[in-house]
């Protein structure tokens, strides 16, 4: 786990150097007047209705809280078609750290954001495995169910 904690500080350290404007193209955000809790709730039913499944919820801000962090709702929420992600870990192992697929929902003031990885960018970072249309697809689907999200 010490590990693992230590992966995401370079991660977050590395990020943060990065600009914004160079980010901001490989992500897919929302911003939602939506109270967190119906953010989540609407989040999770379009992913289900989306074909995917939730694998699972990290609570973050329940690690910020006993680290001293004061922060408001956070978490990251995990999804992929199962047997998508057994078939892609077999051929291409190379995508695990990008599997599942997760989109992290946060409450700021009365709104909630959603932000993720935007998946078709994953083909400039895997030219050579020819997986541009699943990338894609992946890309569609998250754009719905952010769509979604915001809609209610």
């Amino acid at each position: 786990m010490n590990n693992y904690r230590k992966l995401l500080v370079s991660i977050l350290l590395v990020t943060l150097t990065i600009p914004l404007s160079a980010i901001a193209d490989d992500l897919i955000m929302r911003r939602v007047s939506a109270s967190f809790p119906e953010a989540m709730n609407t989040l999770q039913t379009a992913i289900a209705e989306e074909g995917f499944k939730v694998t699972r919820v990290q609570r973050v801000d329940v690690g910020l809280a006993a680290s001293g962090y004061k922060t408001a709702e956070y978490r990251i929420v995990f999804f992929m078609k199962e047997k998508t992600v057994h078939d892609i870990v077999k051929r291409q192992p190379e995508l695990i750290p990008f599997l599942p697929l997760k989109i992290t929902i946060f409450a700021e003031g009365d709104e909630t954001i959603l932000v993720t990885l935007n998946p078709a960018k994953l083909n400039e970072f895997f030219p050579k495995i020819k997986m541009n249309k699943e990338f894609s697809e992946w890309e569609t689907a998250v754009n719905r169910i952010l769509d979604k999200v915001q809609s209610e």
